[in-house]
């Protein structure tokens, strides 16, 4: 999550820097690591001294858990599929859409695991599954916030209902992603209610197709998109060239499955 600090270190002074809600997401730190430097982390709070000399380093930049994870989705719910999906990053502050997939029952795998001293990676199979419904809350919820729009799709093709809570900060992303989530689901014919802090989703239900808007965010376009593979008629999505800001070549990839 976000961390926020006053920075004022001049060489050889100390920098010590608190997250405000939630455990950092450690990419940072690892980097740090990788190219020398000394950090030292205790729970929310990373320190480290300045004026130390970083050293080059060959490293292995993994694939975006983030955006894999549509395709994760994809493989779990379209009809006779099987993905494997290599080098996904794993660092374990960001990988909550796996354990989200394993508690709803998914069919995956994690192998050939590597890379662990920087960032580790792996490559992950899932097949399609029958899903259940689950709650979604707490320590899970910094581990999978760019995630939750894909998994409320998820949520529509399990049996059951799921309830995501405590994820306030989907109001401040891009779009306000609680409503966005649940209007454009909604056009589809999905089941789904906005809570204050989160959505509650009914499973499981036949969607249909229409016209939907991005609304200029990007992972509210990459969702729709993937709902619309287990739609039988058009899905029309307005304003898709937002996936570009973070994957752009989202839709390439997406029609070579």
């Amino acid at each position: 999550m976000r961390r926020k600090s006053h920075v004022r270190c001049g060489a050889g002074e100390k920098l010590k820097m608190t997250s405000k809600a939630y455990l950092s997401q450690y990419h940072t730190e690892r980097m740090l690591r990788a190219f020398g430097c000394t950090v030292d982390v205790n729970g929310r709070t990373v320190s480290l001294q300045g004026g130390q000399q970083l050293k080059g380093a060959d490293i292995e930049v993994p694939g975006d858990v983030s955006s894999a994870a549509f395709f994760l989705v994809a493989g779990a719910i379209v009809q006779n599929s099987k993905l494997v999906l290599e080098n996904v990053g794993l660092n374990p502050t960001r990988t909550g859409i796996l354990d989200v997939l394993t508690k709803m029952g998914a069919l995956i795998s994690i192998n050939h695991i590597r890379n662990e001293e920087f960032e580790p990676c792996g490559d992950i199979m899932i097949e399609t599954s029958k899903l259940k419904g689950i709650e979604i809350g707490g320590t899970l919820i910094p581990r999978l916030i760019d995630e939750i729009p894909v998994i409320a799709f998820l949520a529509t093709q399990a049996e059951g209902i799921t309830v995501i809570k405590n994820a306030e900060e989907l109001k401040v992303k891009e779009t306000n992603r609680i409503d966005t989530v649940v209007d454009e689901l909604g056009k589809l014919g999905a089941k789904i209610e906005p809570t204050s802090d989160g959505m509650i989703i009914y499973g499981k239900q036949s969607l249909k197709g229409n016209t939907v808007n991005s609304h200029g965010d990007h992972r509210i376009g990459m969702m729709l998109a993937i709902a619309s593979c287990i739609i039988d008629g058009e899905v029309k999505i307005e304003n898709s060239d937002a996936v570009a800001v973070s994957y752009p070549k989202f839709f390439e990839q997406l029609a070579a499955l």
